[in-house]
């Protein structure tokens, strides 16, 4: 059996450069990266990243498009264009993965696009593009349904996913019953904890109310062979050298122990 790759998510350095922010994750011991695409050039140029990659021992393992609102403006307005650019960028930056968002509840073309061509697009061109699982925001009590899949049944038909562990919490969902729900259409995992409020917090493993070693001991003997992004925020401990560095050292070696038990 093939175990989970662990990989650390530059969207915890979301306003660094991947000039600052590679070096510390190689420093912290880990091997595997997922660059999210932001308006630093670096994370949108593969031959910079590549090589910013191979100075510092690092695999590329994923590729973030610009799905945020607060990336909105990097690669255009149209959700597959981003897509076709992070392929491309993927492509030569040697990263099988790109991960993305599903549509807004108004973007119909896109949700026909994922349906119709997106399960051709890796046969294509060799990367896998896989779609993450979102949740309703709140205004009050009443939910905002930006997403079209609260409930999962959206993403019924997509070949490649990524389940965040976040966002099924903000969603209300239980961790293990997505994973057997998404089975082997499940290529990556955003992990984080979360605080519980209703927020996607995105909190470093152990400071919130998530069962996540269940959830790792269920991926792990489910045979799940893909990679498991640390994808926190770490604004806290970003102006603390030194607690940052032992805090990311801490989680990598939390989890490493747990995926080799």
């Amino acid at each position: 059996m093939t175990a989970p790759r662990l990989v650390f998510s530059t969207a915890a350095f979301f306003a660094r450069p991947l000039e600052r922010s590679f070096p510390l994750i190689a420093e912290c011991g880990y091997r595997g990266v997922e660059v999210m695409v932001t308006k630093d050039p670096a994370s949108q140029d593969p031959e910079r990243m590549r090589a910013l990659a191979e100075a510092h021992g690092l695999r590329i393992e994923a590729i973030h498009a610009p799905s945020l609102l607060l990336t909105r403006s990097v690669w255009g307005a149209d959700p597959v264009g981003k897509i076709d650019r992070a392929v491309r960028v993927a492509t030569e930056a040697d990263a099988p993965l790109v991960v993305t968002h599903p549509p807004y509840r108004w973007q119909g073309g896109y949700r026909r696009w994922l349906h119709e061509r997106l399960p051709g697009l890796e046969d294509r061109t060799g990367i896998t593009v896989a779609i993450e699982n979102m949740f309703p925001l709140h205004v009050g009590r009443r939910p905002l349904m930006l997403h079209a899949n609260q409930d999962l049944d959206d993403l019924e038909g997509i070949p490649h996913l990524v389940l965040d562990t976040s966002h099924a919490a903000v969603a209300r969902h239980d961790l293990v019953e997505v994973r057997r729900r998404f089975g082997d259409r499940l290529r990556h995992v955003h992990l984080s904890d979360n605080a519980g409020r209703g927020w996607d917090s995105h909190l470093p493993p152990g400071l919130g109310i998530l069962p996540l070693d269940r959830f790792v001991d269920d991926l792990v003997e489910s045979g799940f062979d893909g990679t498991i992004s640390l994808e926190v925020d770490l604004r806290r401990s970003l102006t603390e050298p030194t607690r940052l560095r032992r805090e990311m050292t801490a989680m990598r070696e939390r989890l490493e122990e747990r995926l080799a038990s």
